[in-house]
């Protein structure tokens, strides 16, 4: 019986509340990193990663929860994260365009925005992947073509480095460039909105973890029927988390009460993964 973990994208905010959550189940007996297949988005392409490396979530949590000193004029850029995850997905949502074609106007949107440099950006991702190289763990990471927005799975056969494939998923339209790999350019795997549970097809059970599940609950669940898996589960923040996020998923000062509210909720909805989840 094979398992599949898919962690979907959620900023800053986002790590720090998978992390958390995924610790919170380990304390209670249900640990989630010895799944066959892991998918990660955007933030889950960094918890992704330090899952399929083996680092140790208790040390991991830990840092997350230690204090981080608020942005001037509130953190991340004054909301300037969720604004431009909002313009974007204002195009994604727009049922008039094709999918594929949505995606690459915020493609266009990304390539042109007013970022730091690709170079910047990755020595800025560096501290985040504590390995360098792809974890034997099959590993899968989602990215976008920023030019014609089709999506790519990035694993260790790809020929990406994992940087380039962690800083791609992760390198939200408008606040990061999209990252070069090869003869494109690629942009974060959330602009395919749902959580890329789909890219899990054969599992026969799947968890999947979604910071932003209420933006897209339904293509999610339509994701995971998808996959044909015989047990499923969807785990989305409860009330207590949601205010814990605040208003911008890039708020690093939010990152202990994100990490503290993944942590409570991980350890209460131990019994309902296991449920799903095999020995």
């Amino acid at each position: 019986m094979t398992k599949a973990l898919v962690l979907g994208g959620g900023g800053v905010t986002g790590i720090a509340w998978h992390l958390g959550l995924l610790c919170g189940l380990q304390r209670a007996g249900v640990p989630l990193g010895g799944a066959d297949t892991i998918v990660g988005t955007s933030a889950g392409s960094v918890v992704g990663t330090l899952l399929a490396a083996g680092v140790d979530l208790e040390a991991a949590v830990a840092e997350q929860l230690r204090e981080v000193a608020p942005r001037p004029g509130g953190g991340g850029g004054g909301g300037r994260g969720t604004g431009q995850f909002l313009a974007a997905l204002a195009v994604l949502a727009d049922p008039s365009v094709p999918p594929q074609q949505a995606r690459a106007q915020v493609g266009a949107m990304a390539l042109t925005a007013p970022t730091a440099d690709e170079a910047t950006y990755l020595s800025r991702m560096e501290p985040l992947i504590p390995v360098r190289d792809w974890p034997e763990r099959d590993l899968r990471l989602v990215v976008v073509d920023a030019a014609d927005g089709r999506d790519l799975v990035l694993d260790r056969a790809s020929g990406a480095t994992l940087l380039q494939a962690v800083s791609a998923s992760c390198a939200v339209p408008g606040l990061m460039p999209p990252v070069t790999i090869g003869d494109a350019r690629y942009m974060d795997g959330g602009v395919r909105l749902g959580a890329g549970a789909d890219l899990a097809a054969g599992a026969d059970h799947l968890v999947v973890i979604a910071p932003m599940a209420a933006l897209s609950r339904d293509r999610i669940r339509a994701e995971m029927a998808s996959t044909g898996a015989g047990k499923t589960l969807l785990v989305e923040p409860d009330e207590a988390a949601l205010e814990a996020f605040g208003p911008n998923f890039m708020d690093p000062s939010r990152r202990p009460a994100a990490a503290g509210a993944g942590l409570r909720q991980g350890e209460a909805l131990a019994e309902a993964v296991r449920a799903v989840w095999p020995a």
